[in-house]
């Protein structure tokens, strides 16, 4: 394999992180995968927050709105919302006394949506086979 071959597909893949050189990966896919994981994949760690980024696709709401959406009490929501907000996934802004939150960046949502679809296709695949051995 090229010393400079793409860690998954062994062909090269200039100046992008996660090359294999010298058979190792280089420390910019590392750094990056613990600041993915920091950041992204532990405030992902609970369905809620899931739903609650999903909710915040439709639009700005408030705690309330968002406790009522859940049917879950808004000290739970406003917990799984401190998660978000500290991973910078939403935004807040003030209208009076009620805080609105937003979603942060919508590719979280394109990230949300690939990933679901993944696990839809394994699930498929899994019925699939377990028909044919039936």
């Amino acid at each position: 394999m090229d010393e400079k071959a793409n860690r998954y597909t062994g062909r090269k893949a200039p100046g992008r992180p996660g090359q294999l050189i010298g058979g190792t990966l280089d420390d910019t896919i590392k750094v990056e995968a613990n600041l993915l994981h920091d950041h992204v994949c532990q405030a992902l760690a609970d369905p809620k927050r899931i739903v609650i980024l999903y909710l915040l696709a439709e639009g700005p709401q408030n705690v309330g709105e968002i406790a009522e959406a859940l049917d879950s009490p808004q000290s739970t929501v406003s917990r799984h919302l401190k998660v978000l907000r500290d991973r910078s996934l939403v935004t807040t802004e003030r209208d009076g006394a009620t805080v609105v939150y937003s979603l942060a960046d919508r590719r979280i949502i394109q990230a949300l949506d690939l990933m679901r679809a993944m696990v839809m296709s394994s699930l498929n695949e899994q019925a699939r086979l377990a028909q044919q051995l039936s």
